[in-house]
């Protein structure tokens, strides 16, 4: 049987490929549906790129994939596939964007894959074998008090109310607040230890899957923002060193008694 992390590494560097080229050219940008929400040319080219791999891998794998949606599978194997995740700072030239890719087998995350092309680091981890930053092991932070963290967030331009004021009651507790705009990119971020804390809202399986193996076996926590017990397809994410979590969850929790 085909590894999945070999897979999942060789279709995230074939879909890398494709955004360094597409990188280089004038890009078609179009909006899905409302304002800021935006698909590029290289997304679907990227998209196109990593499936292929990974059907050519695991043809009986069901897929789920941010441009092109769900596909059956015949086993009980899923990959959960972003070929873009940042395009806003795609389409600007900012760095910060990502791939993601993620393995599941009978619901349970297997391994994981997040591969920032521009800056040349390539995140992976599968159950059981830590997390690895290029060919390096990497682990969560120690800081051990919210008002020493520094964390990340994320939100859509059109819902920054859905998030301003955990935004705002977390600036008041934590030593710095960053927004990147790639939400992968984040998580693995934590699971480095460059951020201590991430939560977001409105999200989808493709932007967290991978990400969440990622922290696990980097050593931290990651749940609900409320708490509860996150899945991948739960649309809300907090992610931290697990030290500062609870602390980290409480600040969070008191902005609920804020009026939207």
């Amino acid at each position: 049987m085909l590894d999945p992390l070999t897979t999942a590494l060789a279709a995230a560097r074939e879909g890398a490929a494709v955004l360094l080229e597409h990188a280089h050219r004038p890009l078609e940008i179009q909006e899905k549906g409302r304002r800021a929400d935006i698909v590029t040319a290289a997304d679907r080219a990227s998209e196109r790129a990593v499936l292929s791999r990974l059907r050519s891998d695991f043809p009986n794998a069901a897929m789920l994939a941010e441009e092109s949606g769900s596909a059956a599978g015949t086993s009980d194997e899923r990959w959960i596939v972003d070929p873009l995740d940042g395009t806003t700072n795609y389409a600007h030239g900012y760095p910060v964007y990502s791939i993601s890719i993620a393995y599941e087998r009978a619901g349970k995350l297997l391994a994981g894959v997040v591969y920032a092309p521009a800056l040349n680091e390539c995140f992976a981890t599968e159950l059981g074998g830590g997390a690895w930053l290029n060919e390096r092991k990497v682990q969560v932070s120690a800081i051990d008090h919210a008002a020493d963290a520094l964390t990340c967030t994320g939100f859509h331009p059109a819902d920054f109310e859905r998030n301003a004021r955990y935004f705002a009651i977390a600036s008041a507790h934590v030593q710095g607040v960053r927004r990147d705009g790639s939400a992968a990119l984040d998580m693995a971020s934590t699971a480095c230890g460059r951020f201590d804390g991430f939560w977001e809202f409105d999200l989808n399986a493709w932007d967290v899957a991978a990400g969440i193996l990622l922290v696990r076996e980097a050593g931290g926590r990651v749940t609900r923002v409320d708490g509860g017990t996150v899945t991948v397809d739960g649309r809300s994410i907090l992610a931290t060193n697990g030290i500062i979590h609870d602390e980290l969850q409480g600040i969070l929790r008191a902005a609920d008694k804020r009026a939207p």
